[in-house]
């Protein structure tokens, strides 16, 4: 049985594999579109290029700069005096709260690259420079992010980092120009569309509404700067704010009739789609930054001093290297956590077949999580043993890996709720593989849930049960199929013994007949 269902998963990407080359012939079929254009058209559009790599790099670029603002965060010192609770109260209402909002941010920006890109499908030598004047101002966020966090009664850092939204708003804004100036550049959708006229302007419209709120924020800085940050978080949800909005509007004064074009491109709903792989890419950027910080601080903190090996150890690497224990372990603890997180989120990804606005958004905070797990590094190893700091720096670790998990858990639920145009069939609501996706996504939250009640009760030894819980899971992965299979056929004993296996009953069943998670729900 198991073998039919890797044969099934990849027939399933075989098909994903001859769509995707059925589209690149469909693509190479529209070429007699751009033979309608005039001479000088043409010339210019064979001065063009594919945007894969631009793309490529911009992911990559934008991944590493929303990591790497947790490292102002994971590099605050706490005395082993001091009490850790009212450090991390003091982190929570400036460095974390700021890191949190700013990488969700940059993630907004990160949104609003991938749905320009959805438009324009080639680029030339302008629109590539255009860009990399784009990722300049991105790259320069950090150093914005680290003033603000530092001085957060000061204006001056809320006043840079808007000030390089507005000028990468109007970036974007030339780009938009640029674009619909020479229509070879644009998808074929809209290079066949009668309305070019309203795309450029309804895209202009939603590019500026996040530079605007950037430019409300500056002025608040200037009145009272508690509401400047207030208006940057509100950037984060402005979406789903917007279309709270326009439901209101039609329910107090009927639907508004709107364009057919409107509802194609930079639409504010929830299941707008998002580009698959560049939300995998991204996300295999953080990923692999927050493993490499990691590494980072073990060659920085833990290479002893040549002359202090000498003179305690009497020249013993080996001797001096052992006192470096602690911070070893929590390095590959914290590791092998980062891997198993992106491990679960490439099983997830690897049965969507369709992201949408939300699920990026669900994707965005699981990941503002995982980019804290250096801080949960630093602190686990940081305090002596048995003190009330261990124990609370394990707790902090153990909440920031349950959040990062959750938030996995519920992309898979924001998923089925719209299973037939989200979710391959095996892993929708009653197919073969859906329990085990569930228990996969369901594993690290739960464990986490649980170190840190266990903590709290068996507080003396709160370490080794959290460096337990890190060794044990991964073996807990690789047995999971067998105990999910093993925990289905003891409850079906249990509770319906009389009942045939529901495998055999679903793989008979027609998928028109089953009943969608959506429909259940409701």
């Amino acid at each position: 049985m198991e073998a039919n269902d890797d044969s099934d998963i990849i027939e399933h990407h075989v098909e994903e594999e001859m769509e995707k080359r059925a589209t690149r012939s469909h693509a190479a079929s529209s070429s007699s579109f751009l033979e309608s254009v005039t001479p000088s058209d043409r010339e210019g559009h064979s001065g063009t290029q594919s945007s894969h790599r631009l793309l490529a790099y911009s992911d990559a670029l934008i991944s590493i700069i929303a990591t790497v603002m947790i490292l102002p965060v994971a590099h605050t010192k706490v005395e082993d005096n001091e009490e850790l609770r009212e450090s991390v109260q003091l982190l929570l209402t400036t460095k974390i709260a700021v890191y949190l909002m700013t990488f969700l941010i940059v993630t907004v920006a990160w949104a609003a690259h991938i749905r320009l890109f959805q438009v324009i499908v080639r680029i030339d030598d302008s629109l590539a420079l255009l860009n990399l004047a784009c990722m300049m101002l991105i790259t320069f966020l950090p150093y914005t992010f680290s003033l603000m966090a530092t001085f957060p009664e000061n204006i001056l850092g809320i006043l840079l980092f808007c000030g390089c939204v507005m000028v990468m708003g109007v970036i974007q804004s030339v780009i938009v120009l640029y674009a619909f100036s020479r229509p070879f550049l644009l998808n074929e959708q809209i290079q066949i569309s009668e309305h070019q006229t309203f795309y450029k302007h309804h895209i202009l419209k939603v590019i500026m509404r996040v530079p605007l709120m950037c430019f409300i924020a500056t002025i608040f800085s200037f009145i009272f700067f508690q509401l400047s940050y207030v208006v940057l978080a509100i950037v984060i949800f402005l979406p789903y704010i917007s279309q709270s909005l326009k439901w209101c509007r039609s329910k107090a004064i009927g639907q508004v009739e709107e364009t057919p074009d409107s509802m194609l491109f930079y639409t504010y709903l929830p299941n707008e789609p998002l580009s698959k792989d560049r939300v995998e890419a991204f996300s295999d950027g953080v990923y692999a930054i927050v493993a490499t910080l990691l590494i980072l601080d073990i060659c920085e903190d833990n290479v002893p001093d040549p002359s202090a090996v000498q003179k305690q150890y009497g020249g013993s690497l080996i001797a001096a290297l052992q006192d470096y224990g602690p911070e070893y372990l929590a390095y590959f603890g914290s590791f092998v956590t980062v891997g198993l997180l992106w491990f679960v989120h490439h099983s997830l990804f690897l049965h969507v077949t369709k992201a949408t606005r939300f699920m990026g958004l669900l994707n965005t905070f699981s990941l503002a999580f995982v980019g804290g797990l250096p801080l949960a590094y630093q602190l686990t190893h940081e305090f002596p043993h048995n003190t009330r700091n261990e124990l609370e720096a394990i707790q902090i670790s153990c909440v920031i890996i349950f959040f990062a998990g959750i938030f996995q858990l519920a992309i898979w639920v924001a998923a089925l709720y719209n299973e037939q145009e989200t979710l391959h069939p095996y892993v929708r609501y009653g197919g073969r593989e859906h329990v085990f996706m569930l228990a996969k996504l369901a594993l690290y939250p739960c464990v986490a849930l649980g170190t840190f009640f266990l903590t709290c009760i068996l507080s003396k030894f709160s370490a080794p049960i959290f460096h337990l819980m890190q060794i044990t899971v991964p073996f807990a992965f690789l047995v999971l199929r067998l105990l999910v299979r093993v925990g289905l056929a003891l409850l079906q004993l249990l509770f319906c013994p009389d009942r045939p296996d529901p495998r055999s009953v679903v793989d008979e069943e027609d998928e028109e007949t089953r009943v969608p998670f959506n429909a259940l729900v409701t």
